[in-house]
């Protein structure tokens, strides 16, 4: 039997947002988890997944650091577009504090938080795309047409997927966007648009990265920070998809692979910016002639 849209194993084992478009006590959907993640006591609850919050937390301060350093590279080739990029990674780590943090008790809160988390992600990656085009300068970056195109676009895929994650997890009856199999947690729009469709835009981004540093730039340090973000963001799809579940169990709930995940993601962004800031320049030329004490030197001479 084909596996191709099926959920349940991947929540099963891990500790997804989209997980929580399925679960609902007292419905017909069913899902044994291998590990439950329990986390740690707080007041009369608990808070299950404290690692990711924190590391969440972090990465919002981090992508607020970013944009600013990015505002200051005036002659940054992308510069705006990065900063939609920051701002929309932002959104998909305060998003993921609600979604997979384990501590919404409100059903209703917890599926809207987990919709605009999942749209987040694959906006999210489709700017990731859009920002390794702009590398390319088919149109001027900067302008309100990048911008316009970039935010647009990045707005369409936000709204498009978390509609179809919101009538997923509301499960109306006259909803568009079924589970075809609640057995498996079969549902092929959301397989696609979240896992294979964002996994496709980011290996497209690598890829025109690379041809635009040793084909156009003919550089080969950047491709270090490069090579550490891709080889990051690996890092952390095989902590929540694979080790997430034995790191559960050795721990006896306390944590799983979803703290991993969240902080090699982190580290994936920090490193492509770091990327991005080494094939791109600081400020403009006649900045620097016009530069106070640059004059003052040359007046000396």
């Amino acid at each position: 039997m084909s596996q191709f849209g099926n959920f349940h194993d991947f929540c099963r084992d891990s500790t997804l947002p989209i997980c929580n478009l399925f679960v609902e006590t007292g419905s017909q959907y069913t899902l044994e988890k291998q590990c439950v993640l329990e986390g740690f006591a707080a007041g009369n609850g608990r808070i299950r997944n404290l690692g990711s919050i924190l590391i969440c937390a972090i990465a919002v301060i981090f992508a607020g650091l970013l944009f600013w350093f990015s505002e200051r590279k005036r002659a940054a080739v992308g510069r705006r577009e990065m900063q939609v990029l920051l701002v929309a990674y932002a959104v998909v780590s305060i998003t993921e504090i609600f979604s997979v943090g384990g501590f919404l008790t409100d059903r209703t809160v917890l599926v809207w938080f987990s919709a605009i988390h999942i749209g987040a992600i694959t906006a999210t990656c489709w700017l990731l795309l859009i920002n390794a085009i702009v590398g390319y300068q088919l149109i001027d970056d900067g302008t309100p047409l990048s911008i316009g195109l970039t935010v647009a676009s990045g707005i369409v895929f936000l709204v498009g997927v978390g509609f179809i994650a919101i009538d997923t997890g509301f499960d109306s009856p006259a909803g568009e966007f079924p589970v075809t199999d609640r057995s498996t947690l079969k549902h092929y729009a959301l397989y696609v648009l979240y896992l294979l469709f964002p996994l496709i835009l980011v290996v497209g981004f690598f890829i025109l990265e690379s041809v635009l540093v040793l084909g156009v730039l003919r550089e080969t340090r950047p491709m270090v920070l490069l090579s550490l973000s891709a080889f990051s963001f690996a890092v952390g799809q095989i902590f929540n998809f694979v080790v997430s579940v034995h790191l559960c169990k050795a721990t006896s709930g306390k944590i799983d692979g979803a703290l991993f995940e969240s902080l090699f993601t982190l580290l994936a962004m920090i490193c492509l910016w770091f990327f991005w800031n080494t094939i791109t320049e600081d400020e403009w030329p006649e900045d620097s002639i016009n530069h106070p004490t640059l004059m003052s030197e040359q007046n000396y001479a």
